[in-house]
């Protein structure tokens, strides 16, 4: 794409969008190429459809999935609506003839955007393509079953998806705060042809926690988080013992005790000690006092 900024290095507010493929590192290298195919065939069809111009836009190849950016003059209310529904529409008709349907992550946001003779940068792009791979929305695609779920960013959101429009309907948006390396930020999340998703239950990735590592804290609250991680430890603990954890009405007095540690947290129910002991780490050369 021609792009009148390139020699001035001078930032553009454009509308970016980030495109991922759910679990593109389960498919092989004979599977893949189909499926790159696939998300292009996608994607622009649904720009002709669309009657956007696939010489209007910029389209950089991510190996798993793509990333766009649209110039102001094409007005952001075409891609977040029906460009949306095209998209939608064409990954179900691909998606009929596959044992394993393609599932698509996709995020909006409109920042300032800088281009150069490799593609594009900055932090509009960073943010759009942390919305595409946060917990939520691969939580949601998969928790769902749904073959697309798309993340616009909070501005976006209330500048455009708010005031609604042909094929935007704000009161199918859902709210949730993320946890990203660069800090908190709200976004919101919309499943096409559904309902306002629930967000609530879903446990978002801690940036840089390790795989296996304590249970995060979900969206919805600081009760919410108590809940899950109550939940998730007394499953553990009930696994370990070898029975299984019953949680209709969240007791279990008659059950044997249980115990469970992670990291500086420990979860101990239904014991009587009979005398001192000790519960924690120590740290340090102070000797432990029983």
């Amino acid at each position: 794409m021609e792009h009148d900024a390139l020699d001035a290095g001078e930032a553009r507010y454009e509308l970016v969008i980030s495109v991922d493929a759910r679990r593109s590192g389960q498919y092989d290298d004979a599977e893949k190429p189909r499926m790159r195919e696939r998300i292009y065939r996608v994607l622009e069809t649904a720009f002709a459809q669309a009657g956007v111009g696939r010489d209007t836009v910029h389209m950089e190849d991510r190996g798993d999935g793509v990333l766009v950016s649209v110039p102001g003059r094409i007005a952001v209310t075409r891609l977040l609506g029906l460009w949306m529904v095209e998209v939608h529409e064409n990954l179900r008709e691909e998606n009929r003839s596959l044992l394993v349907p393609l599932g698509l992550r996709v995020a909006m946001h409109v920042g300032p955007v800088r281009h150069d003779s490799r593609g594009i940068s900055g932090r509009a792009v960073d943010l759009t393509c942390r919305l595409a791979d946060s917990a939520v929305a691969r939580q949601l695609l998969d928790r769902e079953r749904a073959d697309l779920v798309l993340a616009v960013s909070d501005s976006l959101y209330i500048d455009v998806v708010s005031a609604g429009g042909k094929f935007i309907e704000p009161a199918r948006f859902s709210r949730a705060r993320l946890a990203l390396k660069e800090g908190e930020v709200s976004a919101w999340f919309h499943l096409p042809g559904r309902p306002a998703p629930d967000i609530g239950p879903i446990a978002p990735e801690e940036p840089g926690a390790p795989a296996g590592g304590p249970p995060a804290a979900p969206v919805g609250g600081p009760e919410a988080a108590l809940a899950a991680m109550d939940a998730a430890l007394a499953a553990r603990a009930a696994a370990a013992a070898g029975r299984r954890v019953d949680d209709s009405d969240g007791d279990d007095e008659d059950g044997p005790a249980q115990y469970m540690a992670q990291g500086d947290l420990s979860v101990h129910r239904n014991n009587v000690y009979q005398q001192p002991v000790h519960i924690g780490r120590v740290t340090g050369d102070t000797p432990r006092k029983d």
